[in-house]
């Protein structure tokens, strides 16, 4: 059943002086390994003398890079996507040894910090010795939703598993984090992903609106199954609702938007919006 839905979002970024920028990288298009399907997609910049490029980066993320000739005082990066919320299944089965290659890329199973700041929160309940891969993972993706406290940091950066596991507490990007810490410490290779959550909106005014919010989870790779996707901010699964934008060994490298610029005081403004173009009729 199709389900396509129209969503912009647009950052503006606004410089209390006229300031120079160096190269930005912009992560916002969903990559080719997507599985939902992109009717159209467009990516536009402001101001109008931004030159830009697309590429792939090492990871195969769908990236582009802009160029300033001029100083500015403000920055504007705006999306404009078609793209299909049908739903599907994020576990195919598969017979085993029938799932793709694993990958072969050593930086995902890259260490996060040492064992050592791991081993209490496994200790706890520890779900390596029970059940197939899927199930300690989905276990695991579960405790990391249950212990912490969901926290919505405007802030850039990451915290480290360590800091968050103190606070018991952090962003759905710092909870994505201590996940991948903690498949890849038990012999995972698992990647950070940036993309947009899209869900029915809370204020049931208008049925066709939906709510849509930057978001981060992780991927790992499981025997048989592949990449599979975790929200550790709800402890699910991520499917079609989860519309992946870049996949990186480390968070940095899947950020929306990155580069240089002046020394200066900035402000941000982020303006999201989501709706279907129909609906299918009720039975």
């Amino acid at each position: 059943m199709s389900r396509p839905i129209l969503l912009n979002h647009r950052t503006t970024y606004r410089y209390d002086r006229m300031v120079s920028l160096g190269p930005q990288t912009i992560r916002l298009r969903p990559p080719l390994r997507m599985r939902n399907a992109i009717t159209t997609y467009a990516l536009s910049i402001g101001p109008s003398h931004a030159g830009l490029t697309w590429g792939q980066d090492s990871h195969d993320n769908l990236v582009s890079q802009v160029i300033f000739s001029e100083r500015m005082s403000e920055f504007v990066v705006d999306v404009s996507m078609i793209v299909d919320l049908a739903p599907y299944d994020p576990l195919p089965a598969l017979s085993p040894g029938g799932g793709a290659a694993e990958p072969l890329d050593p930086t995902y199973r890259r260490p996060v910090v040492e064992a050592n700041v791991l081993t209490a929160f496994l200790q706890a309940d520890d779900p390596s010795p029970v059940g197939t891969h899927l199930a300690r993972l989905t276990t695991l993706a579960r405790r990391i939703a249950t212990r912490l406290h969901y926290m919505r940091r405007m802030e850039p950066g990451v915290w480290a598993p360590g800091e968050t596991l103190a606070r018991e507490a952090g962003s759905c990007r710092d909870s994505a984090w201590l996940l991948i810490a903690l498949a890849r410490h038990l012999g995972y290779a698992a990647r950070f992903v940036s993309g947009y959550l899209v869900e029915p909106s809370a204020l049931q005014v208008d049925p066709d609106r939906l709510t849509c919010d930057l978001h981060a989870w992780a991927e790992i790779w499981v025997p048989d199954q592949g990449w599979v996707g975790f929200d550790t901010t709800s402890g699910l699964i991520t499917a079609q609702n989860h519309i992946p934008l870049a996949a990186s060994d480390t968070p940095d490298a899947a950020a929306p938007v990155s580069g240089l610029l002046d020394r200066c005081d900035a402000e941000f403004d982020v303006l999201m919006q989501a709706h279907y173009l129909h609906r299918e009729p009720k039975p």
